[in-house]
């Protein structure tokens, strides 16, 4: 599966389009820590601490993305390591986060990549196709990491090739929020502050109309998106909900969209926009307009929790996305911990590494504070992460997230013929069979390039 490092140079341009917030950059999402450009902070060490086998001190690099209340956090969990263990020293590299991919490929590439980094699930087939992330098995069985300890769900999306490639440390899934004044005004909120709400097709669209026909006029029912990332996010949930195959065969070389599925989601969507009116069209900041108060419910990933948190005298809820069709269902993607290849091998180095990622994934109840859902089911258990408001309302959404297959061009899929069509739907200028028919002749495309 990995190719030779020549042809790296050559795929950092095309790679440097594909770049957006944990999938994509939404206008006027301010919650979404990684949609923001963070500076260059923390150390610039390339990993050239000593290592041995004797018990000496071991300096780690790792290489970050992560700016806002994810750097804080991550910060937080680095310096908390570090004391625990004092012969194994993590030194933090926050890159800005539409350079990282590019940066961490062409530094491995050039044999002075770091000890540990972070990619996306998403983005860990092309990274492994380009000879940057290294095989886990044998490092993890010596330093005792159970695989077991790990959603069943998450953990599967780390696996390519029957090889564990990475540590996952969360999922990040698209989810509801609502606001409770609002659904109370529309009698809409029961006694346990829960939407009421039917879980089907008519269900929710009963919900939103009524909450159209009960709120002021200059409130939306629905902020979301016109283009784009929650959107594409809306209908990969649904199009999953009806239980729509991945975009590609199983072989990963060609388009294998269920055509019917994806139009029923994708007619949902443009219903939701055109026909019942209760999206608001060409929204410049649906965040904003949420948070504000000037609409009920809005959809996006869990990292707008910490937004919703900070904002004064903001009554909200948090809840997976309802499950209007088959089975419950959303997009997700993940934060994994990576040990890039590196110049020459140091086994104790590796050790001290995948320790490390094993621990971060074991005190997920830092990492939840800016809204993720901790990789593995028993930090749910302890009273830290159970002081946390709103995230227990949501944690069972990391066994339904569906996942892509490990195809390397999963983001230029997504970007390159996804975002296109879906969006021409959204503005009614293809009619849902037009854009997925156009949709599986690009997905096509991309795979045949």
């Amino acid at each position: 599966m990995k190719k030779n490092f020549g042809m790296v140079l050559a795929l950092i341009l095309s790679l440097s389009l594909l770049l957006s917030a944990c999938g994509g950059s939404n206008s006027g999402n301010s919650g979404n820590n990684e949609g923001t450009a963070p500076s260059n902070e923390g150390t610039t060490d390339q990993g050239n601490g000593s290592a041995s086998n004797d018990g000496e001190k071991v300096t780690l690099s790792f290489w970050t993305l992560f700016s806002g209340g994810d750097g804080d956090n991550m910060q937080a969990m680095i310096d908390a390591f570090n004391k625990e263990h004092p012969n194994i020293q993590i030194k933090n590299t926050k890159l800005e986060w539409a350079e990282y991919y590019t940066k961490l490929i062409t530094a491995v590439g050039n044999g002075n990549g770091p000890d540990v980094g972070i990619s996306h699930i998403s983005r860990l087939p092309d990274l492994i196709n380009q000879g940057v992330v290294s095989e886990l098995d044998d490092v993890a069985d010596e330093a005792g990491v159970d695989w077991a300890s790990f959603n069943q769900n998450i953990l599967d999306a780390s696996i390519v090739d029957g090889a564990h490639y990475a540590v996952p440390i969360d999922t990040h899934p698209f989810i509801m929020y609502y606001n409770k004044k609002l659904l109370k005004e529309a009698g809409l909120l029961d006694e346990d502050g829960k939407p009421i709400l039917e879980q089907s097709a008519d269900g929710f669209i009963t919900f939103l109309t009524t909450l159209k026909e009960k709120l002021p006029q200059k409130v939306m029912p629905f902020a979301m998106s016109n283009a784009n990332d929650d959107p594409f996010r809306y209908w990969w949930a649904l199009y999953s909900q009806l239980g729509g195959n991945d975009v590609v065969s199983d072989d990963l070389n060609s388009a294998q969209i269920d055509t019917d599925k994806a139009v029923q989601a994708a007619q949902y969507i443009q219903d939701l926009f055109h026909k019942h009116k209760v999206i608001k069209l060409n929204d410049p900041d649906f965040y904003k307009n949420f948070q504000s108060g000037t609409a009920a419910i809005m959809m996006t990933g869990v990292w707008a929790t910490g937004t919703w948190e900070s904002t004064k005298d903001f009554e909200f809820g948090a809840m997976p996305i309802p499950k209007v069709f088959d089975q419950e269902a959303t997009w997700g993607d993940a934060h994994t911990v990576i040990l890039p290849v590196t110049k020459k091998d140091d086994p104790a180095k590796r050790k001290a590494a995948i320790t490390f990622a094993n621990w971060l994934a074991d005190n997920g109840q830092v990492w939840a504070k800016a809204g993720h859902i901790p990789s593995k089911p028993s930090v749910f258990e302890k009273q830290e992460f159970k002081d946390l408001p709103y995230r227990s309302d949501y944690v069972s959404v990391a066994s339904t997230v569906k996942f892509n297959k490990p195809s390397t061009k999963n983001w230029q899929i997504r970007d390159l013929a996804m975002y296109k069509y879906l969006n021409e739907i959204w503005a009614n200028k293809l009619s849902p069979a037009e854009g997925i028919a156009k949709m599986s002749e690009e997905v096509q495309k991309v795979l045949n390039e």
